[in-house]
């Protein structure tokens, strides 16, 4: 078919120390391995230090958040007399945000690069399926993915520590014990996913988008289409979940943003 991806992701991913084409299936899926970005704590052994010392999620937030303002000067500085406006710094909140209005805008496709970077796995969909390179599709993608509106500040190592902060979070306090959680996302059609195996009663298997968003709430996910996937997602494969961080732009939702790849989903009608 003419919108088939002609691979799942790049051939050689170092970043993780996982073959891309493991990682992405569904056998990974539901016997993760443990992931770590390479040399992200140890650059940043300062932060981590500093986390072992929280005594509970709120205060390790904090701390997370003060260290990011301050390494990547997100509080903003204010012009001198006589310059001109304040340079835009971006930001991993600012991609949050954007994600949440929208997860096919400029910043969508940021976070999707990231994970593309970093794990290995090429998008489906941006804005339209991304079929076989070279496209117009994918020349969109890149484009906005390489933007410096959103593409500058370190951008890509500000969302290294999102997932590295994420990740000591999930094992220092409430899901130390757990390997995966059930998520659940509302569908009215397949445009940005891909079934890729037969339908067997109510499961089936999916290839998921790169960085796709999920909730806890399956209410919340039955407001968002009448077709509803059910998932255990491994632990290992979470960027961001509702109650990491105060004051973001994704509370609404109880949403989890995860990378994606081949996952075995339950299919239900609301």
């Amino acid at each position: 078919m003419a919108d088939e991806p002609a691979s799942i992701g790049h051939s050689i991913n170092h970043l993780v120390g996982i073959p891309t084409r493991l990682l992405a299936s569904s056998a990974f899926n539901e016997y993760p391995q443990p992931l770590r970005i390479a040399g992200v704590r140890e650059a940043n052994y300062g932060l981590f230090d500093r986390l072992d010392t929280a005594p509970d999620p709120q205060a390790a937030a904090e701390i997370f958040q003060d260290y990011m303002y301050l390494v990547f000067g997100l509080y903003g500085e204010k012009p001198k007399s006589g310059d001109g406006p304040r340079r835009f710094r971006s930001s991993y909140l600012k991609l949050l945000s954007g994600w949440g209005f929208d997860s096919n805008n400029p910043q969508g496709a940021v976070l999707k690069g990231w994970v593309e970077s970093r794990f290995g796995l090429f998008p489906t969909f941006h804005k339209e399926p991304l079929g076989r390179f070279p496209s117009p599709a994918w020349m969109g993608y890149v484009e906005e993915k390489m933007s410096s509106r959103f593409h500058n500040n370190s951008i890509n190592l500000q969302l290294d520590l999102l997932y590295e902060f994420c990740q000591w979070t999930m094992q220092r306090f409430s899901l130390l014990e757990r390997r995966h959680v059930t998520l659940y996302r509302g569908e009215n059609g397949f445009h940005e996913q891909r079934q890729i195996g037969p339908r067997e009663g109510r499961w089936m298997t999916v290839r998921l988008n790169n960085l796709v968003s999920f909730t806890a709430n399956r209410d919340i996910a039955c407001e968002f289409g009448d077709f509803i996937l059910e998932v255990k997602v491994p632990l290992v494969k979470i960027l961001f979940f509702n109650d990491l961080l105060p004051g973001h732009g994704l509370k609404a939702e109880s949403e989890y943003m995860i990378v994606g790849g081949e996952y075995r989903v339950k299919a239900t009608y609301y």
